[in-house]
């Protein structure tokens, strides 16, 4: 069988590991971690090829512990018992050195699956190390999530890419054999999106592809060998992340057609149905917001549906959101406001909040004039009154303007009557 060369190239130690220079480099958490000779349960949360699992094997490796493997797409709680069951029985839990139990794409495990490994956790039976590309916070029960450390994992960057490239021709016994120049690389970097999985795994697809006896690999070569081999190349999986860039987008762009094409696309390849349903909650506030605000309730609504009926009948209440999302005026502009703000905060730290609107729960607040001045809306004409909410030193900064559709064209009219002596609508 020949082992694809993503796998070949999997590192052998620490020292060969790529990338997430905060967690494993000279002062890495992880790092010291090791060195400080404590191991608790961790769950790594970052995109796909960030290399969680090799990550997961060196640590047992380092930590010389036994190194149990599951992956949450096809094990389930008799799995994960048969293994904890093993462990209670390798003498590891009294030598301090419990095996470890990865599973991969652990936000797969069903609240139910999850529990079952409480126990073990909390007992020091197994360390568990979860690996997952969604967050924790949401795909992870709080009971457990709380007995683990949650380590983030980064996108590759550029540099290292490249450098997984030249290390795996200049070294991999079967490439060192077919004279490859790697004259151009900008397309499989572009191409692999941080991910050093996807990265190795087109330039073996582009080496394949070759005849010639000298593999001069250019960005026209990448690109034209991906085109042609699109249909292979997705059924290992790799090009999972842009299936949903392609449905997304396709939604941003008011497409319903090509929407539920790709909607259909995930569907067939079995993708998590609550994956798919959280991806269209977001776009609903980041790209439709308040040019159709029900466009969120919709999403939320189908969200709870789908994790409810899952499929295959979940199918129908997705594709119907997707319509709707599609079909639907958009803005993006709650979604400019917050970040304007969130950088603005970042610009100013933590300014005063202005005295009138202070709280002013006791006799002493009240006394240094916490809430004096402030002018009650209802007690106005219209329910409102100018006065100001801002910190003085961001009187006048407008973080909010609203978008060029029909709902956004009332809100600016609005706000405009209201605010025309303050800010610009």
């Amino acid at each position: 069988m020949n082992t694809p060369l993503a796998e070949r190239m999997r590192p052998k130690s620490l020292s060969d590991y790529f990338g997430q220079e905060h967690l494993v480099g000279t002062q890495g958490s992880l790092t010291q971690m090791i060195t400080n000779g404590v191991f608790p349960s961790l769950i790594l949360w970052g995109p796909p090829g960030t290399g969680k699992t090799t990550l997961a094997q060196l640590l047992a490796k380092e930590k010389d512990r036994p190194f149990y493997q599951l992956s949450a797409i096809n094990a389930g709680v008799k799995e994960v018992r048969e293994i904890i069951h093993k462990a209670e029985h390798s003498g590891g839990l009294f030598s301090g050195k419990s095996p470890i139990l990865f599973i991969d794409e652990i936000h797969r495990f069903s609240k139910s699956q999850q529990d079952s490994l409480l126990n073990a956790v909390e007992k020091g039976i197994i360390t568990l190390i979860g690996a997952t590309t969604e967050n924790p916070s949401f795909e992870v029960i709080n009971a457990l999530l709380s007995r683990c450390q949650v380590y983030i994992l980064n996108a590759l960057e550029k540099k290292e890419l490249k450098k997984i490239l030249t290390t795996a021709i200049q070294t991999d016994p079967q490439l060192k054999v077919k004279n490859i120049e790697l004259k151009e690389y900008d397309a499989l970097i572009e191409l692999a999106g941080g991910d050093a999985r996807k990265l190795l795994s087109l330039l073996e697809l582009v080496i394949q592809t070759q005849k010639s006896k000298k593999n001069v690999i250019t960005n026209a070569l990448v690109l034209e060998s991906v085109q042609t081999n699109t249909v292979l190349f997705d059924k290992n999986g790799d090009f999972h992340y842009d299936i949903v860039s392609a449905f997304i987008k396709s939604i941003r762009g008011s497409d319903p057609n090509a929407a539920v094409y790709w909607l259909a696309r995930m569907i067939e390849a079995g993708e998590d149905i609550a994956f798919i349903a959280r991806r269209m909650l977001i776009l609903a506030a980041e790209d439709i917001g308040i040019a159709n605000p029900t466009a969120l309730v919709l999403a939320n609504n189908t969200f709870q549906a789908v994790t409810t009926v899952g499929y295959p009948e979940g199918r129908i209440v997705l594709s119907e959101c997707a319509i709707y999302l599609a079909s639907s005026p958009k803005s993006n502009k709650a979604y400019k406001a917050i970040d304007l703000a969130l950088e603005k905060v970042k610009q100013t730290g933590n300014l005063q909040v202005p005295i009138h609107l202070r709280n002013a729960p006791t006799k002493l607040m009240k006394d240094l004039g916490y809430g004096k001045g402030y002018q009650y809306a209802h007690d106005f004409k219209d329910q409102f009154i100018t006065q100001e909410f801002l910190p003085d030193e961001l009187s006048g900064t407008k973080f909010y303007e609203p978008g060029e559709n029909p709902k956004e064209n009332t809100i600016r009219d609005f706000l405009k009557n209201r605010w025309r002596s303050k800010y610009d609508y």
